[in-house]
Order: structure tokens, then C-alpha cells, then sequence
């Protein structure tokens, strides 16, 4: 079973393009949020490349109280809506309850389950209810043989538009490490994978009151992600990183994006042709 998830006028799936998530940690603002999306909506479209804006309303998981979490649901989605109305742009957030996800779902087109609530029952039910495609962000405390269960409760809900995101395993204390086998384990699921290159290099909590980040691993770990067979790549990215309010020790600056789309493609073309 290889399943399609269906975005717009694009698939997700064996056989389909290499797609990219990407945007901003958080909403900072809706002047910036909205220059960046223009900012990677043409870079990939002159590679004709599937493309879906991502950015969160609140970032409910923060380390520290006093971390900046974003403009809330209210102002946040309004800034989405406004975003995919004017680029023409499919659009994915995170929702972190069940009563986020009636607000959300006319607005996104793809929910996203974050990896602390990968287990969250109700959420997840809610979600799906929605028919709406759900990406579950697998949780460093799972092994890739554990999502069967998510993809057990989504399906029970009447959805079959699943897609599953590695985002790196707790390794000790305030460290990640990438098991590119688990992208192979979770596609015998019969769902497309999407590997998460920035979040999967976090030391989560290393810097006492905020998380740190490897950033000069994410372009070699979406390499060998797409060399291992992933469906797509999610990535969080900034135009000026010494300002990003949240994640800025593993986002990729913006302009470093060409160059690692071309490496990605021509690898991605490789292993397809196999």
C-alpha cells in the first residue's frame, strides 16, 4: 500500500516530486511572515518544486516561560488566511488542542500534530474529523514502529491523508540523533515520510533556558534523508537568524536555500530512477 496525499493541484507519495515545508519557526510578524513566503514561493516556483508555507501561531512547547511563542491563534491564523489568499499558497500550522482545530481547519490545508502530542488521542481524532491531510510530527520518545498506532487512530476517523515527519530520537540528555531507518520503517506504513532537517539537529533545553542546534548538520541530514527515500523535506528557515525569536541556533538562512533544493533534486532524481 502506498497511499497519496492529495494538496491542491499536487501528491505527496512514491512516484510524486520531492516536496518542501518550509517557513519561519513562528509568526514574528505578518509584514515579515508574508516577505519570506513571497521570498521561497518564487524560489520554488522558478524550479517548479511542490511547495507548502509553514509557520506557527503559538508555540505552545517553548523551554522557558518568558521564550516568545508567537501572535496566538486569533492573529495568527488571520495572518495564514491573509498569506494563502495572496500568494495563492497552501499553508500548514501546528494546533496543540482539540479546540484549535475547529478555528484552524477552514484556514489550513494541512494539520499538523507537534511531536510532544504525537499521542494525544482526542487530538489527533479531532484533526482527522477534519478530512483535512495531518502531518504527525513523530516524538522523540517513539520508536518508528510506534506511529502504526497513529496511523491506526486517523484512519479510524475515516482519514487516509497521513503524513508521517521524523524529526530526530532523544539520544542522553539535551541531544537528538537522525535513524535514517526509520524513514524506511515508517513508509512500510503505506504513508508518505517527510524528514524534518532542522528540528531533528535541536539539543533540546542546551542552552539552559533555551534549546540549542547543530545548524551546520541540517544540509548533510537532508541529503542522506532524501538518499534514504523520503517524500519531502520540512525546514524551518530565516532571512536574519541573530533575530529569529524562536529555533534560531537550527534555522537555515534563507538565501543558503537554492543550493541545497539543487543537491536534494538531482539525489532525489537518483533514487527515484532506481
Amino acid at each position: 500500500m502506498n497511499m497519496m496525499v492529495n494538496v491542491r493541484n499536487f501528491s505527496i507519495g512514491w512516484g510524486q516530486p520531492l516536496v518542501f515545508i518550509a517557513g519561519p519557526c513562528v509568526i514574528e510578524s505578518y509584514e515579515n511572515c508574508l516577505k519570506l513566503a513571497e521570498k521561497l514561493k518564487n524560489i520554488f516556483q522558478a524550479k517548479k518544486i511542490p511547495f507548502i508555507f509553514k509557520a506557527s501561531y503559538d508555540k505552545a512547547n517553548r523551554t522557558s516561560v518568558k521564550s516568545y511563542r508567537g501572535p496566538g491563534i486569533k492573529e495568527g491564523i488571520k495572518i495564514l488566511a491573509d498569506i494563502k489568499k495572496r500568494l495563492d499558497v497552501p499553508i500548514l500550522s501546528d494546533v496543540h488542542s482539540t479546540e484549535d482545530v475547529s478555528i484552524v481547519a477552514e484556514t489550513l490545508d494541512i494539520i499538523q500534530i507537534p511531536a510532544f502530542l504525537c499521542r494525544q488521542t482526542d487530538l489527533i481524532l479531532a484533526a482527522a474529523r477534519t478530512g483535512k491531510p495531518v502531518n504527525v510530527k513523530k516524538g522523540q520518545f517513539l520508536a518508528p514502529w510506534d506511529m502504526k498506532s497513529v496511523v491506526e487512530k486517523i484512519r479510524s476517523a475515516g482519514n487516509e491523508q497521513i503524513l508521517l515527519t521524523e524529526r530526530g530520537a532523544s539520544f542522553g540528555y539535551n541531544n537528538l540523533v537522525s535513524d535514517m531507518r526509520s524513514l524506511v520503517i515508517m513508509r512500510e506504513l503505506g504513508y508518505p515520510v517527510i524528514y524534518d532537517a532542522t528540528h531533528s539537529v535541536q539539543l533540546p533545553g542546551g542552552q539552559g533556558n533555551v534549546s540549542g542546534g547543530e545548524r551546520n548538520m541540517v544540509v548533510p541530514l537532508a541529503r542522506a534523508a532524501v538518499a534514504t527515500g523520503c517524500d519531502g523535506l520540512f525546514l524551518e528557515v530565516h532571512e536574519t537568524l541573530e533575530k529569529a525569536l524562536s529555533d534560531a541556533a537550527t534555522m537555515l538562512p534563507v538565501k543558503d536555500m537554492p543550493h541545497l533544493i539543487e543537491q536534494v533534486l538531482e539525489i532525489h532524481r537518483i533514487v527515484r530512477s532506481e
